[in-house]
């Protein structure tokens, strides 16, 4: 089922061309991404860990800030340190350089499409992936799961090169593993899943050469391939270290962590899932699936089974190298594997997909496959054939593509056609979860304040009751204001579309919407008595 490798060569110059249309759509519009929960909390993470090292190892507090130690802090770090040279304010900065990071996740996406079924598989694995609402909105303001889908992508593409190369492993290979395995663990200790995933792939080749060419013959191989990765290993390691210094501090940290995040670790709370209100670590089992099936875009939904089709197909096809079936397989696991876990283990799940947006890119690669192979049956059957394909292509591809323009800067919030869009989930599921709208609220709310040349009463702040973030909103609202949880004595109040804040009966100054549907409002409260602005105990 998969198609020719050396097939439309020039997909290549297409998928170069699209790397281009992101990378400068992403130039012009990183601004426009707000702060979410944990924005605030990851910049103090990233001036901690410079200030480790540059201290020489003296100042320690990043081995113990909040529980972001737990965590790599890579990206932290990386944007920290771009704040300081960028004409960029911080925050800003942390939305360029996860777009950047996001970039190098579609190319990392091409390249391991590429190598498994050619030019024009590379070019759509990549297109559904820039493509894909949750993982475009999510590269911007996503600091630990978007650079972790990175990393493991990254490792995903050394582990079907290593495949292909087995039992020798070219310098580029090694970097490329050196460089997934280190970052994919250094930012989130599940990054040990790609282990496994080259774990199996190895021990497919070795049963193949086993039955094929005898124990002695296959052992030898083995034995080879694994003394060009101890190398590997140790500079892996190394690396992780550097981005994640607690990990090596004691060796058996990276065990408390797993330990650590192998049960819920926060103050539960309750979120909507399918219209009802649940705890996060009573969420049903298909949670994952179901989510899947509703927020990705329906091309790449339909694409990404057919492409498991067909990497099962190719994983159990005697006529291929054994090489080649270990690289379907270590992309078949690294897709479908996660999701049998959750559903198996059903951990505490919460915010949507966002834990899972490491499974983008593998999907994308299953589904670029599905698509190439489409493309050539059709290209078999004629003219006609060929013409209704790419229509069907087109279309399924614009329509991602204009609901990410409609909701811009929201792209994450997306819910697909089948699912009938927001409107359809706004009291279904949770959207804004992040909280971004606040930017685009207090700007509007600012511009409202300006025009009618009001100013704070004398003497004090203007007072503003905040449901959602505390952190953005006084960074968007800047020093007029004090936040806070207490609305009584309120001047105004800053609240979130979601299920949790309440709908006050005052002015609304402000309210940002998204096809019908409320993303936050800004009321004005002075000289109103309002006891609570939460519909259930709020967590803070």
């Amino acid at each position: 089922m998969i198609p020719p490798r050396a097939r439309y060569e020039a997909a290549d110059g297409i998928a170069i061309l699209v790397l281009g249309v992101v990378a400068l759509t992403a130039s012009f519009t990183f601004r426009d991404y707000g702060l979410g929960w944990d924005d605030y909390a990851h910049s103090q993470y990233g001036d901690l860990l410079l200030a480790f090292y540059a201290s020489g190892f003296s100042d320690k507090r990043a081995l113990s800030f909040v529980n972001l130690f737990m965590y790599g802090g890579g990206f932290d770090m990386a944007a920290a340190l771009a704040a300081k040279v960028l004409p960029f304010d911080v925050f800003e900065t942390r939305r360029l350089a996860g777009a950047a990071i996001g970039i190098i996740g579609l190319i990392a996406t091409w390249r391991i499409a590429r190598r498994l079924g050619g030019p024009l598989s590379g070019l759509l694995a990549l297109m559904l992936l820039a493509a894909c609402p949750d993982y475009y909105g999510h590269m911007f303001m996503n600091a630990k799961d978007t650079p972790f889908a990175v990393a493991m992508a990254i490792l995903l593409l050394g582990l079907v090169r290593g495949c292909e190369e087995y039992p020798k492993l070219s310098p580029a290979t090694g970097a490329i593993l050196i460089a997934g395995f280190s970052l994919s663990i250094g930012t989130r200790i599940l990054g040990t899943l790609g282990g496994f995933y080259g774990m199996a792939a190895v021990c497919m080749i070795f049963i193949i050469e086993a039955r094929t060419s005898g124990l002695p013959h296959a052992a030898t191989r083995l034995k080879h391939f694994i003394l060009l990765l101890v190398p590997v290993a140790l500079l892996s390691y190394a690396v992780m270290g550097f981005v994640w210094p607690w990990s090596i501090v004691d060796p058996l940290n990276p065990f408390r962590a797993l330990s650590y995040f192998s049960a819920f670790f926060e103050k539960p709370w309750r979120e909507i899932f399918n219209g009802v209100s649940l705890m996060v670590y009573d969420m049903p089992r298909s949670y994952l699936p179901t989510l899947l099936a509703l927020k990705l875009p329906e091309i790449m939904l339909w694409l990404a089974i057919g492409g498991a089709s067909a990497a099962i197909v190719s994983v159990g096809e005697r006529t291929l190298p054994a090489q080649r079936r270990a690289a379907f397989l270590a992309v078949l696991l690294a897709a479908m594997l996660p999701i049998a876990v959750t559903v198996i283990q059903r951990p505490a799940m919460y915010n949507g997909i966002r834990h899972f947006i490491f499974l983008l890119p593998p999907l994308a690669v299953l589904g670029g496959i599905a698509g190439a192979w489409l493309i050539w049956q059709a290209r078999t059957f004629g003219r006609t054939a060929m013409v209704a394909c790419v229509v069907v292509f087109t279309a399924g591809f614009a329509a991602p593509v204009t609901e990410m323009v409609r909701l811009h800067p929201y792209q994450y919030v997306h819910f697909n056609y089948i699912a009938g869009g927001i409107r359809n989930n706004d009291e279904r599921y949770m959207l804004d979860y992040w909280g971004l709208s606040f930017k685009q609220a207090s700007q509007e709310f600012l511009a409202w304040l300006a025009a009618r040349n009001e100013t704070p009463p004398a003497g004090r702040q203007w007072k503003i009751a905040v449901c959602g973030p505390h952190p953005p909103a006084q960074v968007a609202l800047g020093p007029r204001f004090m936040p806070t949880w207490e609305p009584r004595g309120a001047d105004f109040a800053l609240m979130l579309g979601e299920y949790y804040c309440a709908q006050f009966d005052a002015p609304i100054v402000v309210e940002i919407t998204r096809e019908g549907v409320v993303f936050a409002r800004v009321y004005d409260i002075r000289g109103r008595s309002i006891q609570n602005m939460f519909t259930i105990p709020p967590v803070r």
